[in-house]
């Protein structure tokens, strides 16, 4: 992990933003807890992502951009479905990974995340690899690996009487690219071509398939017929809803449906934080649309949701948004665009997903009306098993939708936002974490360390300090304390140690305004408002607190 990365990880443990989940036991791999600062901070991010995408539509108003005006609606389904929902989806067939495992350490490792340094003779001739972590980039590539590539590269151009190259080319691909590369050149992989375990350069299996979804057994069957599985994604409970939500809800076309849920991924090796865990939690919405308006509206949520990170405090400079190529689209997917964020454990240059904006067509609703479907040059057909029988049947039901105004019925197509609630969260404390010098209460300079969270999603929103413990300084402050709280504000009352000190605690937390009740406040009935960025003090009256620090955080 970077430097900046450690920092922002000890101020998390430190501060009660994150914990390793049942740390008392030595922890779980990729599973977190939130502490009191950490699931404030959280619910914020959940609550300005349902504000946004729930609260402020309605088919009576169009937002800039829309291409028309759209209505929305929320449910939330269950983490367990009918196992049939993931059969007809394809994620019982396709939701798997590659992984190989160390024989002699038993570590195990995500086939993509190996990448596979290869020296080439001036002949193109493999000579010899070296392996390493992906995800650590071109630092993985040590020294000592490097030198040994180009030992083992003198030593095969000096044999075979090749001139020395003056630059040894080094090659860098993943573990499944470089097996690949192997088998179609017919080079057995030996010797100094074996690819070893990155970690103790010990032997390692062939690789091979891991399902990603954890299964769970359902009442008291413990064979095949009672398996289920845990949710990999919230999307597919939403697509099964599509009809009730229509029947139900008087949803005017077109419309959005969405959810916020935990979903679980059994990730052979989760890393990088809280980045990708085995737990975790989405924020979706699926929005059905006319197939003929569907590009239209997949420009205007990628558009869209691309603004929402930077309005909620992501420096554009860290930040892009990045459209898929055609080999990395889903069969399914018509286009495909990430808004991604450059973290501090990724090397320059280099960014982590954040949310996927898809384009998913009709796939999702004729899946769940005909059975799995599978691409055939341009068009998507129901798989057929070896009696030419639908390999995974689908529901039967009829997921079309009727346009009383056009009295046309269609397969809605979908423009499905996908953002990570945890990964989200994790990038705000990223962006907010920032180091400056400023003086203590002897004048003397300091690192002050500041979490520059936006207003809407930092944990606490005011801090209310007497200046001393007594001459009613307390009772004051513990009464704009009091109305804070009835207003819904999240605020902190706070009177141990000397000024300055508290308000170095609530900057390490990101809390945007302080209020100190002082020895004036008697006189002209007002407090202190500190900035938290701008160090900015102004006075203002006690009873227009309330209103003042509302009005701060939603501009």
């Amino acid at each position: 992990m970077k430097k900046e990365m450690e920092k922002i990880v000890a101020l998390c443990k430190r501060r009660g933003f994150v914990f390793q989940s049942s740390e008392i036991y030595g922890g779980l791999q990729g599973f977190w807890d939130y502490g009191p600062l950490g699931v404030e901070l959280k619910r914020n991010v959940r609550e300005a992502w349902w504000s946004d995408m729930i609260t402020t539509h309605n088919e009576l108003i169009t937002p800039e951009g829309a291409p028309k005006p759209f209505s929305m609606t929320g449910v939330e389904t269950t983490i367990i479905m009918h196992p049939s929902v993931w059969k007809s989806s394809g994620h019982f067939d396709l939701f798997h990974d590659f992984m190989v495992d160390s024989k002699e350490s038993k570590a195990r490792f995500r086939v993509d995340h190996v990448s596979v340094a290869v020296a080439y003779a001036s002949d193109e001739t493999p000579v010899a690899c070296e392996t390493y972590m992906a995800d650590i980039g071109e630092e993985g590539l040590s020294k000592t690996k490097r030198k040994r590539l180009e030992k083992a590269l003198a030593e095969y151009e000096k044999t075979q009487g090749l001139t020395p190259s003056e630059s040894p080319e080094i090659r860098v691909c993943n573990l499944m690219d470089y097996s690949k590369m192997l088998v179609e050149a017919e080079i057995p992989a030996t010797g100094k071509l074996e690819p070893r375990c990155p970690d103790t350069g010990g032997e390692l299996t062939e690789p091979r398939e891991f399902n990603l979804m954890f299964k769970t057994i359902i009442g008291a069957l413990s064979g095949e017929e009672g398996t289920a599985f845990l949710r990999p994604e919230t999307a597919q409970g939403m697509f099964v809803n599509f009809k009730n939500v229509v029947d139900s809800g008087r949803v005017k076309f077109p419309f959005g449906v969405a959810q916020i849920g935990k979903s679980f991924r059994n990730e052979i090796t989760p890393r990088n934080y809280t980045f990708r865990s085995r737990e975790f939690e989405q924020m979706e919405m699926e929005f059905f649309c006319h197939p003929d308006e569907s590009f239209e509206w997949y420009k205007y949520w990628r558009d869209r949701r691309y603004a929402w990170y930077i309005k909620h405090g992501i420096d554009p400079g860290n930040l892009i948004l990045r459209d898929h190529t055609p080999e990395e689209l889903a069969h399914y997917s018509v286009g495909t665009a990430d808004v991604e964020y450059a973290f501090p454990f990724m090397e320059e240059n280099e960014y982590g997903e954040l949310e996927g904006i898809a384009h998913r067509g009709d796939f999702d609703l004729r899946s769940h009306m005909e059975g799995k479907l599978i691409r055939e040059g341009d068009q998507l057909v129901v798989e057929k098993n070896e009696h030419g029988q639908p390999k995974y049947k689908g529901s039967g039901k009829d997921l079309t939708y009727f346009d009383d105004q056009t009295r046309e019925r269609f397969v809605p197509h979908v423009i499905e936002p996908a953002a990570g609630a945890d990964r989200a969260t994790l990038a705000f404390l990223c962006e907010a974490y920032y180091e400056d010098e400023q003086p203590d209460e002897k004048g003397k300079m300091q690192t002050r360390t500041v979490m520059r969270f936006h207003p809407k999603l930092a944990p606490v929103k005011a801090a209310v300090f007497p200046l001393i413990k007594k001459a009613g300084m307390p009772e004051v402050a513990a009464s704009i304390y009091g109305k804070l709280r009835a207003a819904g504000i999240q605020a902190v009352y706070d009177q141990q140690g000397a000024i300055g000190r508290r308000y170095r605690r609530q900057d390490e937390i990101g809390t945007p305004y302080c209020l100190t009740v002082d020895g004036e406040t008697e006189q002209d009935n007002c407090v202190t408002l500190r900035d938290r960025d701008s160090l900015e003090q102004v006075r203002i009256p006690v009873g227009d607190v309330v209103a003042e620090i509302q009005k701060r955080i939603h501009g």
